[in-house]
């Protein structure tokens, strides 16, 4: 039996990241919860909760920096 596995790229435009400032900031939040997850299964409740706090923190700039590069380039439909 033979399967064909797909290679799929996912190809993100340099435009994007110009257009979504709060981009880096969010994928930092998960990277950091994720961080957070595997202290506190590792029983570090002190760091897991610094780390979470960080978390946060670049969760809560990066939806701020999404809505203010929202606002500067959204498109104005004209009817």
């Amino acid at each position: 039996m033979h399967i064909k596995l797909r290679k799929y790229r996912i190809r993100i435009s340099k435009s994007y990241f110009r257009q979504n400032w709060g981009f880096p900031f969010i994928v930092a939040f998960l990277l950091l919860l994720i961080i957070a997850i595997i202290y506190l299964v590792t029983y570090s409740t002190q760091l897991a909760e610094s780390v979470a706090n960080y978390a946060y923190y670049s969760l809560a700039l990066g939806v701020v920096l999404q809505i203010a590069s929202f606002l500067k380039y959204r498109k104005i439909k004209q009817p």
